[in-house]
């Protein structure tokens, strides 16, 4: 939000924004407050009905972010904070739905946690920082129930790969951003730490654009 990627915020009023995987909706909550006409989408009911618990101004959809329920050229902005594409086996699918549904001119910014992590363990200590895993490895990580099935699927794409998936689906690339670790948090919370945020990228943003 204070790095304006979406643009500057006095120039969102009027937007019609489609948050993708938007959980409980927090992006577009942030989006309306600042007089933007934002559409939170996610496929977890139950993360819907946490959005309409918090309380929202703005339509909540379910629906899968592959097929999207909206006319072409429907949204001027369009984004996505940890959502949706870690998620799915064919992220150029989800981003060639993105572009459909974008105005000409339309922007998506989207992130997801920093390709590199998946080379480190999970660890918020030392234990972190040692590679344990083929950065190219593309294995998705999998959990599954007591009965075997999978409740829990991420997928790994490398930096590149991101990039080819990009400009498959037909948009630009225009930024990569790899924000640094903020002098200010000196809290650990899962696999993320001071420790490791000031030596190896936690989060990877791009910024693409609908020629």
């Amino acid at each position: 939000m204070e790095a304006e990627l979406l643009g500057p915020p006095e120039e969102l009023k009027g937007k019609d924004v489609l948050e993708i995987g938007a959980g409980a909706a927090q992006c577009a909550r942030w989006l309306a407050a600042q007089g933007a006409r934002p559409v939170a989408l996610d496929l977890s009911h139950r993360q819907l009905q946490h959005a309409l618990r918090i309380g929202t101004a703005f339509p909540l959809v379910q629906a899968d972010a592959g097929a999207l329920p909206f006319a072409d050229a429907s949204f001027d902005l369009a984004c996505s904070a940890y959502g949706a594409l870690p998620f799915v086996a064919d992220p150029v699918l989800v981003l060639r739905e993105v572009r459909r549904v974008l105005r000409p001119g339309g922007r998506f910014v989207f992130s997801v946690t920093h390709p590199i992590r998946w080379a480190f363990p999970d660890e918020p200590g030392p234990e972190g920082l040692t590679v344990s895993s083929p950065y190219f490895d593309r294995t998705p990580y999998v959990e599954q129930d007591d009965d075997g099935r999978a409740v829990y699927v991420e997928h790994h794409r490398t930096l590149g790969d991101r990039v080819r998936d990009i400009v498959a689906a037909g948009l630009r690339l225009v930024d990569l951003v790899e924000p640094e670790w903020p002098e200010w948090n000196t809290s650990e919370w899962g696999g993320w730490s001071p420790l490791r945020g000031n030596l190896i990228p936690g989060t990877a943003i791009f910024v693409c654009v609908r020629d």
